[in-house]
């Protein structure tokens, strides 16, 4: 059968399909099997046939065992599913069933279909597989839900989809009035049904038992090759070389699972969350486990707070929220009811849509208040691995691989080295049969060459660098949760920066207010508390979502700064006498008061001032940019409404006339001098005098028809470490990016500020508009005038045929026209966003988007934000920075604690050191695999090999002591223009390889040869084989000479300039060094009769002979040097020369070059670009 091409439904029972995981989420194809009794039976024959061989190989591969023991099928009748991600990674699962009852999966109770059955049908498989769907409200109908579990989260099979979907699927389509409407709670019958379909509300991080991490650590390939070659070393009489390497393995067993299940009870401990949870039901309310929590279920908040066990949308009252665990942000946010107005009733819910309305897992609830009853409620929207803090979770369980060519082409590299094992072990036989000995030492010595080739160790020791980076970014206050992508720090290009907060102080000053009269601009007060009594005051005091926690105001840092700069005072209502009061006062009940200041405290000849209610918020959205209340003045006083947001879109929601002409010219000169500017408006809302009907009222008709108030002006300051560390990286020519919500101008401002754009470059707006009126979409780039801060909207700016003189230049444009070009000028996108360096008014999705899309240039991207409004673009970059006081935050792969960008060049620094460390290890241990290869070759080729304790000499006293602390090594103090190298496979890697090996191979061999020609030379009986024909000239040279060059490879593969500090400075690595040269050079020149006993070597009498032995070491070493020298210099540059003569991999790279060839001509200034219908097509 052909695979099921549709994404979810099909007319045709498909072998094949595709999991859509969720909105956002890739798309996977699974493939269901059934069982099949007698391949099952005939699997467990081969298995004793080939004496448990094959049961681990389907340990290893377990997709191979289901195609072994299942046939394919339709995914409705299947009993295992193969999953396969877009990576190629294959997961195995059971579909399991569960018995349902006849509760309902409706989104409220009631609403059944008029049959009086339920209209929503899992897929559900009856004794009758003809049957196309089952109802779930027939008692004659066996009612069962197959579902299976993947990565933590419940697929079950939906019969009208023929598809197994994601459980919340169920719950899509939820309107804002479903949601109301289940403020009744459930019926014991429905929760029953619920339950059994979504399972426990419960994010289960496995916490695997001893005995099954041994299994699992003792079954991985790289132990069972440790098996077979202790096996083969007894065989070979290798006795205390195999005991060593026993004792080692099962220490580093034993801490690998005690680290292991340390973790994982860690992270259970954390994420676990069981509290008992008021639940209205339709026979009235009790406590129950938040276990036993399903979407529908209405849950009434203790006000003194809580954590919540799942997601919800919030019916009543107002919480505050503290967010850090998911965000990283340490700003409480203020949760407001979802809408209930009737023009929410088609408004379908959207968790991420109706965020200021949703109460999210793992989240502290500081406060809850309710204004309408006694209860706060809220309604669960979504439960266990469905929620934000579940799929977080899922995340850091199942992170995606990370796509790094150096890791591919390690493993390339280890199937190299495997092929020569198997050219080892051909001439090892011919050797061996040559020199006429037994089969079994024939099979035994022709096995241990894989033995030698093959580094067992190399996986751990290629780590021991990722691991010394982590411990100096831990020392930094720099935590990482993704070790792997250390690595990939090394080769960022690019950094994206949020700008509030990370490239700025996160606090605003309010600079100063800038009146509204007779539609014209008054001069900037800079003493907001000086303002007349009226709306404009009332505005700044009562626009915002400001909350008592404790008696203590806490919210948005530039609310308070607002609201502390009038001077008045928020009181909330705890009591009923308190609340009965405000009632009195205003006519009506109130969320909250605002009492302006003492009289003493009010500035001289202003009249007396009253309190204001707050009835309403509605709370800021990234979105809509703005925020408004609703107020209300003492006695029968009509309401007022005052909005809050981005100057631009605040305009747009006032009447025309209100708004002076001067706007524009205004806003422009604020903005670019770096102020924030905020806009303010008003209107009397006359038909509006009560709570109740304040409530009733909808968003759209608040904020429209409103009057202009004037500007609020908030100074922010740019951190003292900003501008050094943007100067520091563009020198090592690693390209800075700001992305910011903030004002256009106000983003140039800063970009100039930090240096990110230079007093001398020139910036250009991308003004792009969508189409219209039948008029198609277009494009133009705009120069900025530099001497009055503005921006040209029209007028031609021309120099020298509408060129840039060669200046550089960058290009800035803001949310709006980012979306326009993506969707109408794909082709000139790539274009743009290679010379853009300031994104202003960016949502949270569009940051994600602009991240993904930099990516696909072949840019390694980094991004720094304080995970607020961009989560998803931390995540989507390659290496992500969350500036958070947390010590590890989900939000992103790094955390820091330093409050400042200074972390972006630390994690660059130690990712270019840890990158190269990788190479130096790897190289050594392969070229010390190579070096044993040679020295057991060329000892076969004679019929002897080397010793039990001089392979421990080898093995463990010179390089495993070597390659722990060779990767110790520093990052260097400066951030240099070049970047490491990424590829393995490469010439330079290669070439070092090839001339190490060939002159390690020259060195062996010449000493030989030198050995036999000497005059008290006896030659090997080559009748006795090893170890009885030990100790003898030959082996004792090679051993000799062998052992210079593991430590001669070790000097010259650790690397200092320009990515590393000076191997001097790695003083235990230079301690054990001198130690192990002076120990080689005494095994040499005068071995004391113990060390030779041991180590089974020959006594050599001739000095000058030793000393010979000690001069071609020495030749070696300085070889070895000039080697690695000329590849790092000569090589590097003629490869690079190279390069500039050919095109570039890098996407970015052939663009770079296209446009410097096109200076004269790119960008055309001033000249309106329309994009064609196909081009809209192909962005869409």
């Amino acid at each position: 059968m052909s695979a099921d091409s549709s994404k979810l439904l099909g007319n045709h029972p498909p072998v094949y399909g595709t999991l859509l995981q969720g909105p956002g989420k890739s798309c996977m194809e699974v493939s269901g099997y059934q069982s099949r009794t007698w391949r099952i039976i005939l699997c467990y024959v081969f298995s004793v046939l080939t004496a448990g061989i094959l049961l681990i190989v389907f340990r290893w591969k377990p997709s191979l065992e289901v195609r072994a023991k299942c046939r394919p099928c339709a995914l409705r009748q299947a009993d295992w599913i193969i999953i396969t991600d877009q990576f190629g990674q294959c997961f195995v699962t059971q579909v399991q069933t569960e018995q349902l009852g006849e509760g309902s999966l409706e989104h409220h109770p009631g609403a059944r279909a008029d049959d009086g059955r339920t209209s929503v049908a899992v897929g559900v498989l009856d004794d009758d597989d003809s049957r196309d769907t089952v109802r779930l409200h027939r008692k004659e109908e066996k009612n069962i839900v197959h579902y299976y579990l993947f990565e933590g989260s419940r697929y079950v099979w939906i019969e009208r989809r023929q598809a197994f979907c994601k459980v919340s699927v169920l719950d899509d389509g939820w309107t804002c009035a479903d949601i109301h409407l289940s403020q009744s709670g459930l019926s014991q019958q429905d929760h029953s049904t619920r339950r059994k379909v979504y399972g426990p509300n419960l994010i289960d991080v496995p916490v695997k038992s001893y005995l099954r991490l041994l299994v699992d650590e003792v079954l991985n390939p790289f132990y069972i090759f440790q098996v077979f070659s202790i096996i083969l070393w007894l065989c070979d009489a290798y006795y205390y070389y195999a005991a060593c390497i026993f004792v080692i393995s099962a220490v580093s067993i034993g801490l690998s699972l005690y680290e292991t299940r340390k973790q994982s009870v860690t992270l259970q401990n954390m994420v676990k969350m069981v509290i008992g949870v008021r639940v209205l039901r339709a026979a009235g309310e009790e406590v129950v486990s938040s276990l036993d929590l399903v979407p529908g279920d209405c849950i009434s908040l203790p006000s003194d707070g809580f954590f919540v066990p799942c997601d919800a949308a919030l019916l009543t009252g107002e919480c505050m929220v503290n967010e850090s665990m998911l965000t990283g942000e340490s700003v409480p946010v203020m949760k407001t009811p979802l809408p209930s107005d009737p023009q929410a009733t088609n408004m379908i819910y959207s968790p991420e849509e109706h965020k200021r309305h949703t109460l999210f897992c793992g989240t502290q609830v500081l406060q809850a208040k309710s204004y309408v009853g006694k209860e706060v409620l809220a309604v669960v929207t979504r439960t266990g691995f469905c929620t934000a803090k579940g799929d977080l979770i899922s995340s850091i369980l199942y992170p995606k691989p990370v796509s790094f060519r150096f890791y591919r082409d390690a493993v390339k590299f280890v199937l190299f080295l495997a092929v020569l094992a198997l050219i080892g072990t051909a001439y090892s036989i011919v050797i061996l049969i040559k020199n006429q000995v037994p089969l079994q030492q024939i099979i035994i010595r022709a096995l241990d060459v894989i033995t030698v080739i093959v580094p067992p160790a190399l996986p751990a020791a290629m780590t021991v660098g990722t691991i010394y980076a982590q411990n100096r970014l831990k020392q930094h206050g720099i935590f990482c949760i993704s070790p792997p992508r250390i690595n990939l720090c090394g080769k960022i290009r690019l950094v994206c920066f949020d700008k509030t907060g990370t490239l700025t102080e996160e606090g605003l000053d309010v600079w100063g207010v800038v009146p509204v009269e007779n539609n014209c601009f008054l001069p900037i007060t800079h003493e907001p508390r000086c303002l007349a009594d009226g709306p404009l005051l009332y505005s700044l005091a009562t626009c915002h979502g400001v909350s008592l926690l404790r008696e203590q105001p806490i919210g948005d840092p530039m609310d308070l700064k607002m609201m502390e700069s009038t001077g008045w005072i928020l009181e909330e209502a705890t009591g009923e006498e308190a609340k009965l009061h405000a009632g009195q006062h205003f006519g009506t009940k109130v969320l909250a008061t605002m009492r302006p200041p003492p009289l003493e405290e009010q500035p001289h000849g202003m009249k007396h001032m009253v309190s204001i209610g707050i009835l309403r918020r509605f709370p800021f959205s990234s979105s809509l940019q703005r925020m408004s209340v609703l107020v209300k003045l003492p006695g029968d006083a009509p309401s007022e409404a005052y909005i809050k947001g981005a100057p631009e879109m605040v305009a747009s929601l006032c009447k025309e006339e209100t708004v002076p002409l001067d706007f524009s010219q205004l806003l422009r000169h604020y903005t670019a001098d770096g102020f924030r500017v905020l806009g303010l408006a008003y209107k009397t809302l006359t038909t509006v005098r009560t709570f109740e009907e304040a409530q009733q009222l909808t968003r759209e008709s608040v904020e429209s028809g409103m009057t202009l108030l004037g500007f609020l002006v908030m100074r922010n300051v740019l951190k003292a470490e900003t501008a050094p560390v943007i100067h520091l990286l563009r020198n090592a020519n690693i390209r800075t990016v700001m992305v910011t919500g903030d004002n256009m101008l106000t983003a140039v401002n800063v970009a100039k500020s930090c240096r990110m754009v230079e007093l001398k470059e020139r910036v250009v707006f991308v003004n792009a508009s969508p189409p219209s009126h039948n008029k198609p979409a277009a494009l133009k780039f705009i120069l900025s005038d530099d001497s009055q801060g503005q921006e040209q909207p029209q007028g031609l700016y021309q120099q020298d045929g509408c060129s840039l003189e060669q200046q550089p230049c960058h290009l800035a444009l803001n949310g709006k026209s980012f979306a326009v070009v993506c969707e109408h000028f794909p082709h000139l996108l790539p274009r743009i966003l290679i010379q853009a360096t300031i994104f202003a008014r960016m949502s949270p999705d569009q940051k994600t988007q602009l991240v993904c899309r930099l990516q696909d240039l072949n840019y390694c991207v980094g991004m720094c934000g304080d995970g607020a409004n961009d989560c998803g673009a931390l995540k989507a970059a390659d290496v992500g920075i969350s500036l958070s006081e947390a010590e590890a935050s989900v939000a992103s792969p790094f955390t820091s604690r330093i409050a400042n960008i200074e972390c972006v060049p630390v994690v660059i620094r130690e990712g270019r050191c840890s990158l190269v460390t990788s190479f130096g290890v790897f190289k050594y241990m392969a070229l010390y695999s190579l070096v044993q290869f040679v020295s057991v070759l060329l000892l076969y080729t004679i019929n002897t090999n080397l010793s039990d304790f001089q392979f421990l000499f080898f093995d463990l006293v010179i390089t495993m002591t070597v390659a722990v602390l060779m990767g110790k090594t520093g990052p260097a103090k400066e951030l240099g223009t070049k970047r490491p190298q990424g590829a393995l496979i490469s010439i330079v890697v290669l070439g070092s390889l090839l001339f190490q090996t060939a002159v390690l191979i020259t060195v062996q061999v010449m000493s030989y040869f030198i050995t036999v020609s000497q005059s008290w030379y006896i030659p090997l009986n080559s009748t006795v084989s090893a170890p009885q024909n030990l100790p003898n000239y030959e082996n004792t040279v090679v051993f000799c000479i062998s052992g210079f060059q593991y430590l001669i490879l070790a000097v010259a593969m650790s690397k200092g300039y320009p990515f590393r500090e000076p191997l001097y400075t790695n003083v235990p690595f230079l301690l054990v060094l001198v130690a192990l040269f002076g120990l080689t050079i005494g095994i040499t020149l005068y071995p004391l009769g113990f060390v030779r006993a041991v180590l089974k070597l020959k006594d050599i009498s001739d000095t000058s002979f030793k000393m010979l032995l000690l001069g071609i070491a020495t030749l070696n070493f300085f070889t070895a040097f000039m080697l690695e020298a000329a590849l790092d210099h000569g090589m590097l540059n003629c490869l690079r020369q190279l390069r500039r003569k050919r095109a570039s991999k890098k996407l970015f790279k052939r663009l770079e070059q296209e446009l410097s060839q096109q200076q004269l001509s790119w960008p055309p200034l001033n000249e309106p670009l329309f994009a064609t219908p196909k081009m809209s097509i192909s962005g869409s």
